[in-house]
């Protein structure tokens, strides 16, 4: 069974997320590298216990789409007959938005249980088996490149 509080509206599945990696591992080289790029002033700052939980990332709190499915009562934007609706067209972060648009139509015909398996698989290391994250560019524990 999956964690409900991982399960983002928006198809960015919080299992798969460096922030929440980044936590759950205790990886401070990660979190420094990520409180970089979200311009965060401390690396203890990068923890979040998922989209839906009580200690989601600061970013996550103050979501419009997260909004948007909490009002319509929906888990997630495979519910909506408007996806992809002006809120994620014009999500800011173009890598993000990209996997939205795939990560959506697959969670609709997959369902969420097999959904948030298929999400785990595509980010773990195909090499050496480690769990990676969305974004990452090569294992951290082997150095294989993704080809995602």
């Amino acid at each position: 069974m999956y964690n409900k509080e991982l399960i983002s509206p928006c198809g960015l599945y919080c299992g798969v997320c460096g922030i929440h990696k980044a936590g759950v591992d205790k990886d401070e080289p990660l979190k420094e590298k990520l409180a970089k790029l979200y311009g965060v002033d401390s690396p203890a700052k990068i923890e979040c216990a998922g989209c839906r939980s009580e200690e989601p990332f600061f970013f996550c709190r103050v979501c419009a789409i997260k909004s948007c499915a909490e009002e319509k009562n929906f888990e997630g934007c495979q519910q909506c007959e408007s996806f992809p609706c002006e809120k994620i067209q014009g999500f800011p972060y173009p890598e993000a938005k990209g996997n939205m648009l795939r990560a959506v139509p697959r969670w609709r015909e997959l369902g969420t249980e097999a959904w948030v398996k298929e999400e785990e698989e595509r980010f773990r290391c195909k090499s050496c088996g480690t769990d990676s994250f969305r974004g990452a560019r090569k294992c951290r524990q082997c150095g294989t490149v993704f080809a995602f």
